[in-house]
């Protein structure tokens, strides 16, 4: 259980990076500020327009007596929408690191480089457009697996009391597992770690990984608090990255980067 503060501190470390690196966190509100539009935007089309796709998806139902055809149907545009909901929140940090990933990995490197006993950070030799394949690629994967938890959990969530009580917290969980991944992946794909070894990695340290993700999870219920606080999640995924490969990591809570302690500036 020790993992779990380990993973909770790695994301308060990765908040006070950012914060004492001011033009690195405004940059990396950009991607969230992008995304969160786009989301805002089919959410709202969602609203207005799903008992339409309702309608349009349940003919059988014209023929029911009043009031049924409209309960039904009202359900049924409800539980698209509460659906929606539940996947913007699994989903959002994958498009957030597809629209910045650019970004993202300089961020990422820096953060390396900062806490790095040497100074340096893992370097990947891919083209721009290779790292952009294979951050898509691997996300839709991670997406189709969350997806398929989104849906069972959401189906359990019917069930009488486990479905109002375990069930939500057992879906953060699972959020929380998958949210680290997606941010983990920034760091790790640079050191040429394939999603199924990312996975494999991230379960052998749940508890490390719940300790980060969850807490994570609960604020990302509120997409705008998201975009906050993803510059940060970024940075301390990295630092709890190189704690899943074994890599030595020096703290630099004094504020000091790798070059000023080599140069022997700071305190």
């Amino acid at each position: 259980m020790r993992d779990l503060g380990v993973g909770f501190r790695y994301l308060l470390k990765g908040q006070r990076w950012v914060g004492r690196h001011g033009k690195s966190y405004g940059f990396g509100l950009l991607p969230g500020l992008i995304t969160l539009v786009l989301y805002a935007a089919a959410l709202v089309a969602l609203a207005l327009w799903g008992s339409d796709l309702v309608g349009w998806a349940t003919p059988f139902a014209d023929d029911w007596a009043d009031p049924w055809a409209g309960l039904f149907r009202g359900f049924l545009t409800a539980v698209l929408f509460a659906l929606a909901l539940l996947l913007s929140v699994l989903t959002f940090t994958a498009a957030t690191l597809l629209v910045g990933q650019p970004f993202y990995e300089s961020l990422s490197e820096r953060v390396d480089r900062d806490v790095s006993p040497d100074g340096t950070a893992p370097e990947s030799d891919l083209p721009l457009w290779r790292e952009l394949w294979i951050s898509a690629r691997d996300s839709l994967r991670v997406l189709v697996r969350a997806a398929v938890w989104a849906v069972l959990l959401f189906a359990l969530g019917f069930v009488p009391v486990a479905g109002q009580t375990v069930v939500p917290v057992i879906g953060f969980f699972v959020t929380g597992f998958f949210l680290t991944e997606e941010l983990t992946a920034v760091a790790l794909q640079r050191r040429g770690v394939e999603v199924r070894e990312r996975l494999a990695l991230l379960r052998s340290r749940k508890t490390l990984v719940w300790g980060f993700g969850t807490p994570l999870a609960v604020a990302f219920l509120v997409p705008f608090v998201a975009v906050f606080l993803m510059p940060g999640a970024v940075a301390g995924a990295t630092l709890m990255a190189r704690d899943l490969m074994g890599e030595d990591t020096e703290d630099t809570a004094d504020g000091d980067t790798a070059e000023q302690r080599q140069d022997g500036v700071g305190a």
